[in-house]
C-alpha cells in the first residue's frame, strides 16, 4: 500500500448508516484504491471491503429512556473495548458515520488521542437537543453535512464543516423505474400498491407494524384489489410475521426479504415510519403517510426536546407539512388508513408532491462521494 491510501476506522449504527457508509466507501476507494476500512459496521460497508469487527445489530436501540437505559452498560462497554482496538490499530482517520449518541463520546476519546475524527451525518441538532454541538465541537474536526443549510450552524460555531449532498440522491435514480421494480417483484402493472415500511428496529417494528397492518385491511375492504409489499429487514421476521398471520386472507401482502427500494419504486404510496427511510421516499418520488410510535417515556422525552413542528424528513426540508405525519397516540389503524386514503382519491394531489420532491432530489444530487472523499483528503492533509 502506498503513502496515499489511507487507513480508516469507522462506526455505522443501523441499516441506512451501513447504506450511507457503503456510498461513502465507495467513493472513498475510488479516490484511493487500496484503502483499508474496520471497525463496526454491516453487509452493505462489507460489499466494500470494510472489516466488520463487530455488527451494527449491536446499536439497535429504540428509544431514548427506558431501553436504552436496558442496554446503556453493554454500549458503554463495546465503546471502550472498540476504542482501545481503535488507538492500537492507529488509523488516519475515524469516520463516524450517523449514530451521534455512540460516536461523538467515541470521537471525543479519539481525538484526545491524536485521531483525526469526522463525522458523517449531522446530528439532528436544527430539530432537537442543540446544547449537543458542544460535543460535536469537542469530538469532531471536521463534520460532513447531507443538507444545504446545516454547514453555516456548524461555522457559527466554530465547527468546520462541508455540505456534500445525500448519497441517497445519487444512489437513487431521478427517473423512477416503476415498470422494472413491479416486474422484479412480481407485481401487476396495473394494480395499485401500497409499501407498508415500519421501520428496520425491533422496537419499531413492534410499536408500528400493528396500525400499518391494520390500516392497509381497512384499505383493502374499500379498495379491492388494492396489493401491499412489506420489505422486511434482517433480524426483526420473527417479530413481524405472527403480526402478519393475524391478518391473513383480509389483503394481498407480499413480505421480502429487504428490497425496500424495490418496493418504493413499485409502489404508488407508503405508509412508513419516520426516518430516513422517508427520505428515500420522497427520492422516489412517492406520496407518504409518515407514522411513528415509541414507549410513552421516550415520547414525552423527545417532545421536552423538539424545536420543529415537523418530524419526517421531507416535510423539515420542504417547512411544510407537505406529507401527513401520524405520531404516536395519532398512530392508529383508523387514522393512517384515512390518510392513506386520500392519497389514493386525489391523483393530482399525489403528482404535486411528487414535482415537489423532484425538485428536493435535485437540490440533495451533489455526488457525494466526490464531494466527501474531498473533505477527508483535506482533513488528512493528501
Amino acid at each position: 500500500m502506498t503513502t496515499s491510501d489511507p487507513r480508516l476506522g469507522m462506526v455505522a449504527g443501523e441499516p441506512s448508516g451501513d447504506l450511507l457508509a457503503q456510498l461513502l466507501l465507495g467513493g472513498l476507494k475510488q479516490r484511493w484504491p487500496a484503502l483499508q476500512s474496520f471497525g463496526l459496521g454491516g453487509p452493505q460497508m462489507q460489499t466494500q471491503g470494510f472489516d466488520a469487527w463487530w455488527n451494527y445489530d449491536l446499536l439497535a436501540v429504540h428509544g431514548y429512556s427506558l431501553e436504552l437505559l436496558l442496554r446503556l452498560r453493554r454500549l458503554f462497554a463495546l465503546r471502550a473495548e472498540l476504542g482501545d482496538r481503535l488507538l492500537k490499530a492507529r488509523p488516519d482517520a475515524f469516520i463516524g458515520v450517523d449514530a451521534p449518541d455512540f460516536n461523538l463520546g467515541l470521537e471525543a476519546r479519539l481525538k484526545k488521542a491524536g485521531t483525526k475524527t469526522i463525522h458523517f451525518v449531522s446530528p439532528s441538532i436544527w430539530a432537537w437537543r442543540g446544547g449537543r454541538i458542544h460535543k460535536i465541537r469537542e469530538a469532531v474536526d471536521h463534520v460532513l453535512c447531507l443538507f444545504p443549510f446545516e454547514p453555516e450552524i456548524y461555522q457559527r460555531a466554530g465547527i468546520a464543516a462541508s455540505y456534500v449532498g445525500h448519497p441517497l440522491a445519487d444512489a437513487i435514480p431521478l427517473e423512477v423505474p416503476r415498470e422494472a421494480a413491479r416486474t422484479a417483484l412480481g407485481l401487476p402493472l396495473d394494480a395499485r400498491v401500497i409499501a407498508l415500511l415500519p421501520g428496520s428496529r425491533r422496537g419499531e417494528v413492534r410499536h408500528i407494524a400493528p396500525a400499518l397492518l391494520g390500516a392497509a385491511a381497512r384499505l383493502a375492504k374499500q379498495n379491492p384489489g388494492l396489493r401491499f409489499v412489506l420489505p422486511a429487514m434482517r433480524g426483526v421476521r420473527d417479530l413481524l410475521d405472527p403480526m402478519v398471520a393475524k391478518f391473513a386472507g383480509q389483503f394481498e401482502l407480499q413480505v421480502l426479504d429487504g428490497r425496500s427500494h424495490e418496493a418504493l419504486a413499485a409502489c404508488d404510496l407508503t405508509l412508513i415510519a419516520s426516518g430516513t427511510a422517508t427520505l428515500e421516499a420522497a427520492l422516489f418520488k412517492r406520496p407518504m403517510v409518515i407514522t411513528y410510535n415509541m414507549h410513552w417515556l421516550s415520547w414525552i422525552r423527545m417532545q421536552g426536546m423538539a424545536y420543529q413542528p415537523w418530524v419526517g424528513l421531507p416535510n423539515i426540508l420542504l417547512r411544510g407539512f407537505v406529507v401527513p405525519e401520524l405520531l404516536q397516540d395519532s398512530c392508529t389503524p383508523e387514522a393512517v388508513a384515512q390518510a392513506a386514503q386520500q392519497w389514493l382519491d386525489s391523483p393530482s394531489r399525489c403528482e404535486g408532491v411528487g414535482q415537489r420532491f423532484a425538485e428536493l432530489h435535485h437540490l440533495l444530487r451533489q455526488d457525494t462521494a466526490r464531494r466527501a472523499s474531498d473533505a477527508v483528503a483535506q482533513v488528512l492533509g493528501r
